[in-house]
């Protein structure tokens, strides 16, 4: 993997649909370049592949892997700055009836970490036990967008147990300034302010609507100090294959009320 410098900063997006024809990202290889142009102008140098792994996208590992070298050749054709290694976004209704081999075929940058997708529903039965299992079989798991997840809205306890328990949570991006709706904004900053915000990605789909940005949104929600480690100390861990993602710097949020009572604590 090369990582490519912009300016005095190295951007990775962890969390990225450019694949072409895979899933609900770019149609065509030309809407992979203009997506792949936009990250680039954004300040991104590696992209890791996150196509869906669902019963709607039923996207295999082989499949994402001719994928990757696609694009890349393609993206080193027009010039584009831009490195994309393979990953993949499992969504937890697909991971019992994955066959193991091709779970550890799926992993971020081919490593110990699997990018997992929490339902968007109200609940998510079975999730901790979920988790719990591919931890046992030696993955590490980053919980997707937990932000966006109704369930975690409804028991944020659930979260923080899995973040206890070695899970780690990728946000994104555009959820810091609004894009998906006030609640997941204010859950997101409310993670950051508890420390259970190990990464922002852009979960980008197209250069427009679903756009790559990261950095800018970062700064807009008073997260730019954390950026570094957010946008590439922690990627960069994951993606060289880590057990562990370096510790956070220290920082403290401003801005959002507390209560006395814990936030994360479990109902019941």
């Amino acid at each position: 993997m090369r990582l490519c410098a912009y300016g005095s900063r190295t951007v990775i997006d962890l969390h990225c649909h450019v694949l072409p024809g895979i899933d609900d990202g770019p149609e065509t290889i030309d809407g992979s370049v203009a997506l792949a142009r936009a990250a680039v102008l954004a300040g991104v140098s590696t992209v890791v592949a996150t196509p869906h792994v669902s019963w709607s996208y039923p996207t295999t590992a082989e499949a994402i892997a001719r994928a990757v070298e696609l694009v890349n050749e393609r993206f080193l054709a027009e010039e584009i700055a831009l490195d994309v290694t393979a990953g993949a976004e499992i969504a937890m209704t697909r991971v019992a009836d994955t066959p193991a081999q091709e779970l550890s075929s799926l992993t971020l940058g081919g490593g110990p970490w699997l990018l997992l997708e929490p339902p968007f529903s109200p609940a998510a039965s079975g999730l901790d036990a979920i988790v719990l299992d591919l931890q046992r079989q030696g993955h590490r798991i980053v919980l997707a967008h937990p932000e966006r997840c109704p369930s975690f809205h409804r028991d944020p306890g659930l979260l923080a147990e899995l973040v206890r328990g070695g899970a780690i949570t990728s946000i994104t991006a555009g959820s810091l300034v609004g894009r998906f709706g006030e609640h997941a904004r204010r859950f997101a900053l409310t993670l950051a302010q508890q420390g259970m915000v190990h990464n922002v990605a852009s979960d980008s789909h197209d250069e427009t609507q679903r756009a790559p940005g990261i950095t800018n949104e970062l700064d807009r929600a008073g997260l730019a100090p954390l950026a570094d480690w957010l946008t590439r100390a922690v990627p960069s861990a994951i993606l060289e294959g880590s057990e562990e993602i370096p510790p956070r710097p220290p920082f403290k949020l401003g801005g959002l009320a507390t209560t006395r009572r814990p936030w994360w604590r479990r109902r019941g």
